[in-house]
């Protein structure tokens, strides 16, 4: 699963997350997300079988995704990149090993919610194809109620 990819400047890897990403993962969450996961949800999350993808500048965790494989789907759960590594192409990089990922999987469809509002992220997802199929009404409570666009992708 390990991939080098080099940015001109800097080598991005990426690899399986582990137990001794947490903590890392956890504050690129509350660096880059209004409503963010708990250290516990987190910790709960690698628990019940959801798989994490990070990205390595340097030896230092610079980005993360998460999904939750269902049979032949995925759910998106959470990407996100530390603010000082973004626009280098490691939130890119990290979607893409995850669809190649998926595809070796034989998964069928990836779906994932977004904030109504977060029209940097439904740019980014539509720029890798990904349609949207619904509005989830108040599906965020944090840190106000928001509708979530459902987004997929058949792989």
């Amino acid at each position: 699963m390990a991939r080098n990819v080099d940015t001109s400047k800097e080598l991005i890897r990426v690899s399986l997350a582990s137990i001794n990403d947490y903590q890392r993962i956890h504050e690129i969450d509350t660096l880059t997300n209004i409503s963010p996961w708990t250290m516990e949800q987190v910790e709960s999350s690698f628990k019940a079988g959801h798989v994490a993808i990070k990205a390595t500048i340097n030896k230092v965790l610079a980005g993360f995704l998460i999904y939750e494989p269902i049979i032949s789907e995925a759910h998106l759960l959470s990407i996100a990149v530390d603010p000082i590594f973004q626009s280098k192409g490691v939130g890119k990089i990290l979607l893409k090993t995850f669809l190649d990922q998926a595809k070796a999987q034989d998964l069928d469809i990836i779906y994932l919610e977004v904030r109504k509002s977060n029209s940097t992220a439904i740019a980014f997802y539509h720029s890798f194809g990904f349609k949207t199929d619904a509005i989830r009404v108040a599906y965020y409570t944090k840190p106000k109620s928001e509708d979530a666009l459902l987004m997929s992708l058949l792989v």
